[in-house]
This record gives C-alpha cells, structure tokens and sequence, in this order.
C-alpha cells in the first residue's frame, strides 16, 4: 500500500493535494489531514496538517511552503525529538501546539469547525508516538459519510460528527420497560390476555368439528346411508356459534386492549416530555430539534402500535401453536410431529435476522432523524433561506438525508425480502410432507379422511400463525429500537439535579455572593476563579468581549447549569440547596434574542404568571413602553404573534418579553443584551422606565452598547472568565483602564460614523484592544 490516505477519496484533488502527494516518499502512507482556516494573525486563511507513518507535515497558509518533523521511532537514533501536541480553545479560537524539547517548535490556529478532525489527527499522532509496534495505515479504500463527508474509520458506516452520542444495539429486552408505563392498566391487561385466551380456544373449535362433519355425515352420505337431518343441524349449529362467539370475543379483546395501549402511549409520551423539561440545557446543546421531535413523536407512535396491534397479534399466535400443537397430538402424534419440522429451522431464521434487524432498525431512526432535522432547520428559517436565496441548498440537503434514509433502507430490505419468503416456502413444503405422510395414513387405515382434514385444517392455521410470528419480528426490533432512543432520554439524568432536603425558599433580599467560581464546557474552562459580591438591590453591568463569560455567568446565576468550582449564594445560601422552580421564580430574565410563543400578546406577557388579570398584563406591559404599540394592533393584548413572533418586529418583541419579566416581579433582575433589538428612541424609553423598574431589585445587565450601562451602580469588566476592573462608571473611566479604552474607542467609532446604529458592529476593535492590555497587565 503506497500513498494511500484521506484525499484520494476524492474524486478531485485540490492543488494542495497535489502538492502533499508530491512531497511523500515512496512507501509513505498518510493517516490523517486537516485544514486550518486560520493564520497567525486570526485572519481566514486556509493550510494544512498531514499526518503520516513516519512524519508530521504543515503547510503554511501563506507561503504555501511545507514543514516536517519526523515522528520519534521513525528516524535514526538522536535524529528525532520527543514531540507532544498540546490543543486548548478560546472564544471559538482553537490552537495547536508542537512541543519538542522543551521548546513550542510550532503552532496552528483554526476554527472549531475542525477541532473534530484536529482531536483525530491527535489521537493518531498519540498512536504513532507511542511506544510498541507500529499501528497500521489506513486501509486502501477510504469511505466517506454520506452526510457530511468526513473520513470514516474502517469497518464504519457513520461518523463521531453526525452521530454524536454511542450507540448500543438495541435489545428486545428494553421491550420489557414498558411495564412500567403498563403497571396502572394491570387488570385491563389481564381480562385482555383472558379475552385473547377464549377466543383463540373458540377458533380452534371448527376444524375439530370436520371430523364428525367428514367421517359421520359426509362419507356415510357419499355411501347411500340415511343422514339424520339433526346431526347435520346440530354441527352447522355448533360452527356458527363457533364464529359467532369467537368474533364476540375477538372484538371485546381487540378494544379493550387497544384502549390500553393509546394510554400506554400517551403516558409514554406524557414522561418523556415531562422529563425532558427537567433536564439541564447542556443536553439540549448536544441533541437537534427534529431528533427530539421524531423520538417523543414517531417513537412513542410506533410502540404504541406494538402494543395495541403487533403485540396482541403475537399473543394470539403463541397460544395459537400451543394450543393446536397440544390438539394435533391428542388426535396423532407421528403425524404432529412431521408437522413440527420446519419449526426449527424457521427459529434459527428468526434468531439470525433479528440480530441484524436490531441494529438495522435503529440505524433507520437516527438516519430518518437527519431528516426531520433538515424541516425542523428550515422551516423556522424560511426567512433567512429566502433572504439568502439558498433554497437549492436546503433541498440539496433534504435530498441528500433522504437519500441516505433510502440508501439505509434499502440495505435492510435485502435482509428481510430474502427472510419472508424463505419462511413461507418452509411452510409450504411443511403442509406438503404431511399431506404426503397423511394420505400413507390414511392408505394403511391408521386414521381416517376426517382426522387427515382436520389435520390439514389445523396445520393451516398452524403455519399462518408461524408465518405471523416471523413477520412480527421486524416490528418487534422497529419497536424494540424506538423504546431504546425512549429510554435514551428518560434515563439521562440532568446536570442541574434537585437537592436531596431543598431548603424552604424564604423572601429573597437579593444578595448574590460567588466565592471561588468556576464553570468549564467539557475540557474547556470559561470562569476560573471568579470573586463576585451583588448587593441588594444593586445594578451591575457586564462589560466584555465575546467569550469573556458574561452569558456565562448569568446562565450559572439562573442555575441553568451547576458550577464546576466554587458556589454561588443567594442571601447565603447555595443556591444548590433550592428547588430549582422556586428559585427561578425569583429571577427575572430578558434573553438576548426574544423568543415568543404562539398566542396572544397577553399570553405571552403573562407566560411566567398565567393567572395574571388583564390590569397587571398591562401595566406591565405599560412598565416596558409596550402598551400603545400593542394598542394600535387589530385586536389590542388579544392579537396573535404568530410563530415565535413572526408578527412583530425585532424591537416590539423585545418589549414583549421585558414586560414578560417584569410581570412576575422577581428579585433578581437579568437583561442580557435587552436594548440589543430596539432602535435609539425605544432604547430611551426603555432606559427611562427601567431607572423605576430597578429600584429595590437586584438587577444584572451584559450591554456591548456601554452607554446603557451608564448609570450602573457598578461595572464589571471581564476577561477570558475572570473580573479585570470593577467599579461605578465615573472611577472606571478616571481609571483610564480597559474600561476607559473601551468606552472611548466605541465613541470615537460611533461619533465618526455617525450612525449609532453600527455601533455594535465596530466593537470587535475596542474589545480585542481590551483583552490585549488585561493580559499585558495580568503578565505584569
């Protein structure tokens, strides 16, 4: 295997490409390679990192000129240093570092779009650096994912990107869960199983009456005796009682047990709903909307199907067999058992499909949720779509996931096309061995016309119920895979867990005290040893850059995740210690995109308090200079938003959701970003009516517009998760520290622009000035 590596899985080689083929010796074999976007100066930029059996290899974004450094082990003894690579990521920035004696030899910076492919490329590196025999080159033909096109490693059909959590094959087992969500309608399930049990018994009742029907009226007849008109009365008699019964109770069975699986359903969904809404929003961040709707929606559906159809189909059949198989061989057992002798190969089938249907299944789900994720994408989005004229690119997308979903598909059908005809051919040639063995019977008058119809009738029945059960497999795995992706999300168990003795939640004063805070997102730290102390009724705005950690830190405030180090108190106690409920509903919260539900205006001003009269909606409303915009719509408090609030413009959203805070009268005040969406005039009146609303209320505000900020009780400037300046407005610029520098470089931008308006386009500058002179004064 010569030069085998990733690139050549594309059917066009880009110039760099090319160029990396040119530069491998004969026998070299690259693992890995990734593009980094980004030069030394943070600037797009595009070069690349190869990595091979024998050396790591850069080219330089701007030069276009290559570097290596060969791999320890793979050069003549001293030749080669120890290399490590050492990755860490900042404010959407990640960084990759070569060590070698001690020394930094290189380092790289690119986007976090391809930290997935860096971690790769370090794992391998780790692997080749690592003492023992050498680990093997990539196989000769690389395979690529359908969905996002990264490298697949061998023996895969999906990527770490696209499928983001493990997957374990689900078991027919997690079938038995369900019992839980069962349990309740116990009894119903029991008068149900009886029901299936007597109506079953009351189908097996015609064929056995054949035999009187054949040997006693029918042969005898052929023959020229006299039939006594009651006999055959009396045994039509007994088949349409037969039927009659038997339908009775088919019906009562069937309703009975499908009223009980709607609710089994509808408590499934119920919970998982319900547990969902519980779950810290670290999760959220991991998981797509379509997925999420597609296991709660779709999943639910088809267990539910299980359970009122597929499932009590199953139980007919099992006491189907079991009960003809006990007849057959009162009536004869050398007969019975040449009809039992497709049944084991028809069980090894059954056995070696539904391990590979199990995992099929599954599969099947996660792919249809790329679909259902590309809707739940682009259908909220339609007006970005359209306003970027990129709906080719959506469809692509969507055919792209269908596509995939058909291909997945597709593979399975093969399996299962080949398994159900198999199985009724194994029942056909069974039903011909026992009319062959049957008519040898009846030749040697070992049993007579009747028992070998009746017989035949019996097997018939018999080996439709066998082929019902086969086919019953792929949905018992269909359903068997949707109760796993259920239970995925019941079982995760939330980051922001309640306190096992909550402690009463008395009147908050409002004092927030954070002693030694710390917070990280997987390996990344965002707060490192912060010391913050809020008095009541204190306003404090949040100055910084993007990534410093304001959001942060209000989210930690909110609870919306647990501190990592550290504690946050609210008049003294660790805000761990409460019910999580009961202390949200202390905090007000203006997000910085306002999000609104479908309803009325007065719905949604009231979504924190629903028992709210009209005369608190709109003094609320009043409160946040919502009320004569909202006066001059059609139908006043009582018109629809539409669809997250597509009916109203950035700003007046905005005002709704202010309003929507101060409703609720919390303690705790938080605006993050509130004035971010609303013009200048809006702005001032805004500013006005919260100078009223502040007072007596602990009140935390994150502005990049640091004239909204002025008036402050205090300013805390933060960088790379750490306070760098505190203190009132006036101090701080007389300071002339980083809040001095920020403040006057967006005035001068704003004052020479003359538009407001682009204010906040302008501050990357000033902000990038900032976190420069905090770190020069933190080395100092």
């Amino acid at each position: 295997m010569q030069n085998s590596h990733p690139v050549d899985a594309s059917s066009e080689a880009s110039p760099a490409q090319t160029d990396l083929r040119a530069q491998l010796a004969t026998d070299e074999n690259v693992l890995c390679t990734v593009v980094v976007d980004l030069n030394r100066q943070l600037r797009f930029s595009r070069g690349w990192l190869a990595l091979t059996d024998l050396r790591l290899m850069a080219q330089d974004p701007e030069t276009g000129q290559w570097t290596s450094w060969p791999l320890p082990g793979k050069a003549p003894a001293g030749a080669a240093p120890a290399l490590t690579l050492h990755h860490f990521d900042h404010a959407g920035v990640g960084t990759l570092e070569l060590h070698g004696d001690g020394s930094r030899l290189a380092s790289w910076r690119f986007t976090l779009a391809a930290d997935v492919q860096v971690l790769r490329l370090i794992r391998l590196f780790e692997q080749q650096t690592a003492p023992g025999p050498d680990v093997a080159g990539p196989p000769d033909e690389v395979a690529l994912c359908p969905l996002c096109d990264t490298v697949l490693p061998p023996d895969s059909e999906e990527c770490a990107t696209c499928a983001r959590e493990l997957h374990t094959p689900p078991s027919t087992w997690v079938l038995l869960r369900l019992w839980r969500f069962a349990r309740p309608y116990q009894w119903q399930l029991l008068a149900g199983f009886l029901l299936t049990l007597a109506s079953t018994a009351a189908t097996l009742v015609p064929p056995y009456l054949t035999i009187p029907l054949i040997d006693d009226i029918l042969i005898p007849f052929q023959n020229g005796q006299q039939i006594e008109t009651w006999k055959v009365l009396a045994i039509l008699g007994a088949l349409l009682a037969a039927a009659v019964v038997g339908w009775a109770l088919n019906w009562a069975r069937t309703y009975l047990l499908a009223l009980v699986s709607e609710r089994i359903g509808a408590d499934l969904r119920t919970a998982t709903f319900d547990h969902l809404l519980e779950l810290s929003l670290d999760y959220f961040g991991g998981k797509r909307t379509g997925d999420l709707m597609a296991r709660i929606g779709s999943e639910t559906d088809r267990i539910n199907v299980f359970l009122s159809l597929h499932a009590l189909d199953f139980a007919t059949d099992v006491l189907m067999i079991l009960m003809t198989a006990a007849i057959l061989f009162s009536i004869n057992p050398w007969l019975a058992l040449v009809t039992l002798l497709p049944l084991p190969f028809i069980a090894w089938m059954i056995h070696a499909v539904r391990e590979r249907l199990r995992t099929g299944f599954e599969k099947i789900d996660r792919v249809w949720s790329e679909v259902t994720n590309v809707l739940a994408d682009t259908i909220p989005g339609i007006r970005v779509v359209k306003a970027f004229a990129q709906e080719k690119r959506e469809a692509q997308r969507f055919r792209d996931a269908n596509r995939h979903n058909l291909d997945v598909n597709d593979k399975l059908n093969k399996v299962w096309s080949l398994f159900t005809p198999t199985v009724s051919l194994l029942t056909e040639i069974g039903l011909l061995v026992v009319w062959a063995f049957g008519i040898w019977l009846v030749s040697k008058q070992q049993i007579t016309v009747g028992v070998l119809t009746a017989f035949v009738a019996y097997i018939g029945r018999f080996y439709t119920r066998l082929d019902s059960m086969s086919r019953i497999v792929s949905v018992t795995q269909k359903a068997a895979a949707g109760a796993k992706r259920i239970f995925d999300i019941l079982d995760h168990v939330s980051n922001v867990p309640e306190p096992a003795n909550p402690v009463p939640m008395a009147p908050l004063r409002g004092r927030i005290e954070m002693s030694g805070l710390g917070f990280r997102y997987g390996n990344r730290a965002v707060i490192r040893g912060l010391d913050l102390s809020i008095a009541p009724g204190e306003m404090i705005g949040l100055v910084g850059h993007s990534g410093s950690g304001k959001s942060t830190l209000v989210n930690l405030i909110c609870r919306f995740y647990d501190v990592t180090d550290g504690s946050i108190s609210v008049d003294g106690t660790d805000i761990r210690r409460f019910t999580v409920a009961d202390y949200r509903r202390n905090i007000g919260l203006v997000l910085q995109e306002p999000f609104l539900f479908f309803g009325t205006i007065a719905e949604n001003i009231a979504y924190g308090k629903p028992g709210a009269s009209r005369a608190e909606i709109v003094a609320a409303a009043r409160a946040a200079h919502a009320h004569e915009f909202i006066l001059r719509l059609p139908q006043g408090y009582d018109s629809l938003v539409g669809e997250r609030g597509q009916g109203l413009s950035g700003g007046e959203r905005q005002r709704i959701s202010i309003a929507r805070a101060l409703l609720i009268d919390p303690r705790i005040l938080i605006l993050d970003e509130a004035t971010s969406s609303v013009d200048t005039e809006t702005e001032q009146e805004i500013q006005k009516a919260l100078d009223n609303l502040v007072q007596g209320r602990t009140t935390i505000a994150i502005a990049h517009r640091l004239s909204t900020l002025r008036k402050a009780d205090r300013l805390v400037v933060m960088d790379r998760g750490q306070v760098v300046e505190v203190g009132p407005h006036d101090e701080l610029m007389a300071k002339q520290g980083a809040y001095w520098r920020l403040y006057e470089a967006q005035a001068r931008q704003v004052d020479s622009e003359g538009n407001v308006d682009a204010e906040e386009g302008r501050i990357a500058l000033a902000t990038s000035q900032v976190a420069h002179t905090a770190q020069r004064n933190g080395n100092v």
